[in-house]
């Protein structure tokens, strides 16, 4: 009888103070605050110091973990001069990546498992990985990159950086929310793949690389931008009934529904739906949150499933006028977060990786043919 667990399914890998995710009851918390509770009293640095510094921080804290992630708020010339060096139609998230491993190169102090220089590191990813995505995207457009604000929040410095305007307090508050409700959630498989990384003794911008990579999958970090492609593609309320019912009848995935982990409603959706309904009144498009309403109702009334966290964070971007192409790096932003901090938690009862495999090919011993008669 096999004891494969496929996709490591079911398997519990290691310990972690920093979220709970609560599939069978649709619940999320960080460090045992509920996202609900975060979203509605703290902001996304607070969270950062929360998910790096174990607890949420006071205000003086909070004065300082603002400060650090604004000091980095720079990019070395390197990697400004590499980014306005690439053909502007690639995908923001393979430019992400290679720029995050080129931070690492350029990074010589060494101490690779140096506690507060890691410590430093981690602020160091959180701030820099928007300037990335936000300099890239300025430079497909042909336009400068703007001058970096320090007066400005994680989320408001990302929004005025991507369009160069002053972003309203409620993009702002929106973008924020976004931020705190992706931030961590548990061993999913970026998460996994920076641990693994770092379990090696490598360094934190390999980890973190390994993430984004991993998180580039479409099926782990792109489907946020699937559901806006299905959105466009039935393209008005009265098809929709009709477009998923072909989609059922066919077998065929309906992005943003359904969740590997959550039974019921995954907890970070409802904040993400409220956003949407809100900004799409404001901005005179609700057609697009009243057609992923029907479609979330036809889902949950025909198949028990419900909408998921990026069912939703698809509306809210492409309200707040934000390419497709960077929905999945927003999720980066955000995640990095709670990348850096697993990784620093990896490290402080480090313990390599090593799982096993059930061997299946032909059984041994195979004899070896000659050359010339071999099939």
């Amino acid at each position: 009888m096999s004891l494969v667990a496929k996709g490591l399914e079911g398997i519990v890998a290691n310990e972690s103070r920093l979220s709970e995710v609560d599939g069978a009851n649709g619940k999320l918390c960080y460090l045992g605050y509920s996202i609900d509770d975060l979203v509605e009293h703290t902001t996304f640095e607070e969270v950062v110091h929360l998910l790096h510094r174990g607890h949420l921080p006071n205000q003086t804290e909070l004065t300082t973990i603002t400060e650090e992630l604004r000091s980095h708020r720079f990019l070395p010339a390197e990697v400004t001069s590499f980014l306005t060096s690439l053909a502007k139609d690639l995908a923001p998230m393979t430019v992400l990546r290679t720029a995050v491993s080129l931070l690492g190169a350029l990074d010589l102090r060494g101490g690779d498992q140096d506690a507060k220089l890691n410590a430093e590191r981690a602020v160091a990813l959180c701030a820099q990985i928007p300037l990335i995505i936000a300099c890239y995207h300025r430079h497909r457009q042909g336009l400068p990159f703007p001058e970096i604000r320090k007066d400005l929040s994680e989320a408001g410095s990302f929004l005025y950086l991507i369009s160069g305007e002053e972003p309203t307090p409620e993009a702002v508050k929106t973008l924020d929310v976004a931020y705190i409700i992706h931030a961590d959630h548990g061993m999913n498989a970026s998460t996994f793949s920076a641990r693994v990384t770092i379990a090696t003794l490598s360094d934190m911008y390999s980890a973190i690389t390994s993430a984004i990579g991993t998180l580039k999958g479409p099926l782990h970090g792109g489907a946020n931008e699937g559901v806006i492609d299905m959105l466009l593609e039935i393209g008005e309320e009265s098809e929709v009934d009709e477009w998923v019912e072909d989609k059922l009848t066919k077998k065929a995935k309906i992005m943003g529904i359904g969740h590997r982990v959550y039974k019921v409603l995954d907890p970070r959706a409802p904040h993400l739906q409220k956003m949407a309904i809100k900004l799409t009144e404001e901005l005179g498009e609700p057609k697009w949150i009243r057609m992923s309403e029907r479609i979330a109702t036809i889902m949950r009334e025909r198949k028990n499933l419900n909408a998921n966290v990026d069912f939703y964070s698809a509306t809210v971007y492409y309200s707040l006028g934000i390419p497709t192409d960077l929905f999945t790096p927003i999720f980066a932003i955000s995640r990095a977060a709670g990348w850096t901090a697993q990784v620093l938690e990896q490290l402080e009862d480090n313990r390599l990786y090593r799982p096993l495999t059930e061997y299946i090919g032909p059984k041994p011993p195979q004899p070896i043919l000659p050359i010339g008669q071999r099939p």
